[in-house]
Formats: C-alpha cells, sequence, structure tokens
C-alpha cells in the first residue's frame, strides 16, 4: 500500500509540471509523451485521504479473493483453495451435486463480504476517473484505446459472431444434456453455469470428453504425455522460449529464470496463484508468477505469459512512456496468436508431445473443437464483464441491482444460468478475478479478434498454404521478423498504425476468425440440424409450446378484428361528424 501511494504522489508530481507547457507546435512524439503523463488514474485524486482509502479497498478487495477457500461442512480442516483444488473440481468432475458445491462454496467465500467495499470502489474510481477527465471509470478505460466508438466497434465484431457461438451453445447443450439428462438440462434452454469446466463458464475446454466430435481417434490432449515425459514448470516454460527463438526474437535473460514463480511455493506463503506477466520497468527485471500444473491447458497459459515477456523485452529501450502494448488488446494477443500455432497436432507431433503426425480431417474437427471451446465460447463473456462495469460505473447499474444485471447478461450473451437461485444478498461478479483486482476485461475480447488477424499474416509471411488451423509458424524467422517489428513499436504510434504494420489494414475484423473456424461451423450447423436442436434459448419460465404460440395467434386475430373494427368505427364518426360526444368516444 504505502508503494503505491508512493507511486501515484510520484505521478501527481510530473503530471502537475506537464501541465505547464502549451503543446501547441511540439513534435507528434514530445505532445503524445506529455501527453501520458496527464493521465494517471487513481493517483489523479487530489485528496490524499481519498487516495489512501481507495488504496486500502483495492487491496482488501484483492487479499478476499486470494485467500478465499470453501470448507466442507464448515470444517476448517477440510478446506478447498480456488487454485488448484476447486479449479481442478470444476475442471474434471462430472458430478453435478459436487460442481455445484464448488461453484456456490466459491461465490459464498469471496462474494457477499466484498459488495459493500465494491461499492465504496466505484465511487472513488469514479471521482479518480473525473480527474482525468473523463465522466466515468468505464469511460476513462475506454479512452486508452484512442477511438471515439470503441463501444460500437466492439458490438459490431460481436454481433458478427454472435451466430458463430450460437451454433457452439446449441452443441454443447445437447451434449450435457445426453450426460445429465432432461431433469438437469431444458433442451431449449439456457445452461446451468456450472457445467462447463470452469469455474466461470468463461472457457469449456474442459469438457471436450463430452463435446469431442469423433472419441475414437487419437487424442491430441498432452496431459499424460507431460507427465510421461516428465515435464516440470521449468521445461514448459523453456519449450515456450524455444518457440521464441525459433522466431529469432529475444530469448529470456537469465534474470528472468532466477526471479520468476513459476511454481506455487511449497513454504506456507499464501500467494496470487492468478498467472500474470510484470514488467519492473527498469529495462532488465521481467518476470512471470504462475502456479503452473502440468496439464495441456497450463502449457497453453505458459505461451500466452511468455508473450507478454516478450513484448516486454521487444519495447524495454523505449521511453518509459511508450512501453505498452499498442493497445490493451495488442498485449493479450502476442501471446495468444503463438498459442494457435504450439497447440497444432503438427507443433505438438515436432517437439514429441504426439506420437505420430496426425493428418486425418476427423483429427482436425477435434482440434477446431478443441479450440472453439476456448476462443469462440470464450467470446460473449469477453464482451459482458465491462459491459457489465461500464453500466455500474455509469450510474446506470445500481448497487441493489448489481446481481440481477450481471445475470441478466450472462444470459442474454452467454445463454447460462445460475444453478441455483441468486439474489441481491449474493455478489457474484466478485467471484472472477478481474473485477477486484480491477483489470479492464474488453481487451481479452479484442485480442480474440486481433490474434486471428495477427496469425493469418504470420502465416502469409511464413509461406504456409492450406487451412489457416493447420498453420504453424514455429522456425519461421519470415512471421518473427513482421511480430518482432510491431512489438519494438510499443505504444508509441496509435493502435491502427501497429495493427497495419502486420495486417496491411487499420480496422479490427472478424473475418480471419471466421475463416479459421469456417469447417467447424458447418459441421455444427448439420450436426445441430440432425438433432433438430433450436439455436439459442427460452428465458426460465417462459414456454416455448409452438403449438400453444399458434393458438395464442389464433385468438388475437379473431379478437382483434372485432377491438380494432370498433375502434376504427368510433374514429371514422368523429372525422365524419365532429362532436364532443364523438370525440370522447373515439
Amino acid at each position: 500500500i504505502e508503494a503505491s501511494l508512493r507511486v501515484a504522489n510520484f505521478s501527481k508530481h510530473y503530471q502537475l509540471l506537464a501541465k505547464e507547457f502549451d503543446r501547441t507546435g511540439f513534435s507528434f512524439d514530445v505532445d503524445r509523451q506529455l501527453g501520458g503523463l496527464l493521465y494517471i488514474g487513481d493517483s489523479a485524486l487530489d485528496d490524499q485521504d481519498k487516495l489512501e482509502e481507495l488504496t486500502n479497498i483495492k487491496a482488501s478487495l484483492t487479499t478476499r479473493y486470494s485467500t478465499g477457500k470453501v470448507c466442507r461442512d464448515d470444517a476448517e480442516q477440510d478446506c478447498v483453495e480456488l487454485e488448484p483444488g476447486l479449479t481442478r473440481i470444476m475442471s474434471t468432475s462430472r458430478d453435478y451435486e459436487e460442481l455445484l458445491w464448488a461453484w456456490k462454496g466459491w461465490r459464498d467465500a469471496v462474494g457477499p463480504s466484498a459488495k459493500e467495499d465494491y461499492v465504496k470502489y466505484v465511487e472513488l474510481k469514479n471521482e479518480a476517473a473525473q480527474a482525468n477527465d473523463q465522466p466515468d471509470t468505464g469511460a476513462y478505460w475506454r479512452s486508452w484505446y484512442e477511438t471515439e466508438d470503441l463501444q460500437g466497434q466492439v458490438e459490431r465484431l460481436y454481433e458478427e459472431l454472435g451466430p458463430l457461438y450460437l451454433q457452439l451453445h446449441t452443441y454443447v447443450r445437447r451434449k450435457l444434456y445426453d450426460h445429465y439428462g432432461p431433469e438437469k438440462i431444458d433442451i431449449t434452454g439456457p445452461i446451468p453455469a456450472h457445467l462447463l469446466g470452469n469455474m466461470w463458464a468463461q472457457t469449456w475446454g474442459n469438457i471436450i470428453d463430452l463435446c469431442i466430435p469423433y472419441p475414437d481417434v487419437p487424442s491430441i490432449d498432452i496431459t499424460d504425455a507431460l507427465v510421461e515425459q516428465k515435464y516440470t514448470p521449468r521445461l514448459m516454460f523453456e519449450r515456450s522460449d524455444d518457440f521464441f527463438t525459433s522466431l529469432g526474437l529475444i530469448e529470456m535473460p537469465e534474470l528472468f529464470w532466477e526471479k520468476s514463480m513459476i511454481e506455487k511455493p511449497d513454504d506456507g506463503r499464501k500467494v496470487v496463484c492468478h498467472a500474470s506477466a510484470w514488467d519492473f520497468s527498469n529495462g532488465k527485471d521481467f518476470r512471470i508468477k504462475q502456479c503452473t500444473d502440468i496439464t495441456t491447458d497450463d502449457f497453453g497459459t505458459v505461451h500466452h505469459e511468455m508473450g507478454h515477456i516478450e513484448y516486454y523485452l521487444q519495447y524495454k529501450d523505449l521511453p518509459l512512456l511508450y512501453r505498452g502494448g499498442a493497445n490493451p488488446g495488442f498485449h493479450e494477443a502476442v501471446g495468444d496468436v503463438l498459442a494457435l500455432s504450439v497447440t497444432t497436432p503438427k507443433h505438438l507431433y515436432e517437439i514429441g508431445l504426439l506420437p505420430e503426425p496426425l493428418d486425418d480431417p476427423k483429427i482436425d474437427l477435434n482440434y477446431l473443437m478443441i479450440t472453439a471451446l476456448e476462443k469462440i465460447a470464450f467470446l460473449p463473456f469477453g464482451y459482458l464483464m465491462d459491459q457489465w462495469r461500464w453500466s455500474v460505473f455509469a450510474g446506470d447499474t445500481l448497487p441493489e441491482d448489481y446481481n440481477t444485471k450481471w445475470w441478466e447478461l450472462r444470459l442474454k450473451y452467454q445463454g447460462l444460468t445460475p444453478p441455483i437461485e441468486r439474489t441481491q444478498d449474493d455478489f457474484d461478479p466478485a467471484a472472477k478475478f478481474h473485477i477486484p483486482n480491477g483489470t479492464p476485461y474488453i481487451r481479452y475480447f479484442i485480442s480474440r479478434i486481433l490474434q486471428f488477424q495477427f496469425q493469418q499474416a504470420f502465416c502469409e509471411a511464413s509461406g504456409h498454404t492450406g487451412p489457416l488451423h493447420q498453420c504453424d509458424i514455429y522456425n519461421s524467422e519470415e512471421a518473427g521478423t513482421k511480430l518482432g517489428d510491431m512489438l519494438k513499436m510499443g505504444s508509441s504510434k496509435p493502435w491502427p498504425d501497429a495493427l497495419e504494420a502486420i495486417v496491411g489494414s487499420r480496422e479490427m475484423s472478424a473475418k480471419p476468425l471466421i475463416d479459421y473456424f469456417q469447417p467447424l461451423i458447418d459441421w455444427l450447423d448439420q450436426q445441430n440440424k440432425a438433432n433438430g436442436d433450436v439455436l439459442g434459448w427460452a428465458a426460465e419460465g417462459s414456454n416455448s409450446n409452438e403449438s400453444e404460440a399458434e393458438q395464442l395467434l389464433a385468438t388475437f386475430n379473431e379478437e382483434a378484428q372485432v377491438e380494432y373494427a370498433k375502434a376504427t368505427e368510433a374514429s371514422w364518426a368523429y372525422f365524419t361528424n365532429i362532436t364532443d360526444y364523438n370525440q370522447q368516444k373515439s
């Protein structure tokens, strides 16, 4: 807390100095850097007491989340933390009641007690945003993208991608129905939120065993291979480092290996296990903090976090104010785009994690399904997280409606419903790390778009021919050069400049993502039609009986003719004989 306050005062000092300049006529570079000094986040609060209060609240929210645990039968000696315990239950159990215990327990442990802090957090964050010349914190966060219509842009992208999600949702709902039965799954309704292999139902890859198109062909899940080959967290990170150097990019410095925490400490310390990459702003100290598990999922996470470190290394010699992603989504996309190559059957065979090359259309469909459960399933969650916060910060959603609004959005965009009744005494948004930690989330949605644009450009540079989902840019220095040139720009130019440097266009586009998944989209459409399943979901408690709807329309048609004829007759009477009596009747 003391360090945060010290940095806040430092930022405030230089903000005041920067305000003394009239930047008219300054060069683009000097003007851009001085502008960066003016907008300093929470540090802009003038009232030192309020700044200290906000800093303490942020620490309290994060600590509550990081130390949360769920105990069986209130027995303090039989408790499970989120990582790895609850996460493993959510990812591996197929027991409806056990999943419900973990899901509800986590939300009970970290939600209700956070609400009072969060209400005050919103108030103080908005004061800080206004001190940065923005009406509220949502607007301040959106200003980082240097575009007038970020909300319109992401809405357009989501509308393009919505049909993909509907196909996937409908297929997965059918598979859950087959497994859990009609007493648990409404085949036309939303999906209970605890059954999708993830505490927040943000990605669904952990239920691939229920959803795999062709279960009898060789698996491309590498968890068993990682364990059999005695992979350690260190070896997983070394594999990732090898990928970067194969592209001609910068290898991890020795200090990275010395200082990073890539395993959960076994000395009793409590740590924030959520994986993250750290830049210590001195041009030489870069670290990752991750409680790495030896799984396929964490193999991808390792590459994602290493992507952040590579970005730091590439722009470390720029002025400090330029040491950041072109926009927040760029930073997230860099690691993810590499994971698109790393997880291909071709690459896994090349590095010895698959026993044979797997060139089979069925394996291709399985691979696309695995990827879709991570990428497409995430899209509405990535979109709605900040839809909720923007509404809260703008004052459109009041504290008494926090939880109601949360589940309205989960239903509207994800087609999910809570497995048990939720009330305003609950505060379920606080069960997701980025809410108590105050990390904006639309960056992750944007990164899902950008990574496929990047992948298409890198694959073209590498000389790849064939479907985009089969591309592996490993060992392509041509692709590495294109990537490295963009990374070196940091935030020194507006993000459309950086995007144009890679893809030749200044606009985000969903088309490469759609092209990547097109074979799976076509297959899902066939499967859903063959099953007779209807895309979408009926709201809980609504009537989905079409014959009853037809009867309602027939009754309406019959009665409406009578009522509308009477109304028209009254109007006719008035317009052809204007009297007080006829005016009253009309």
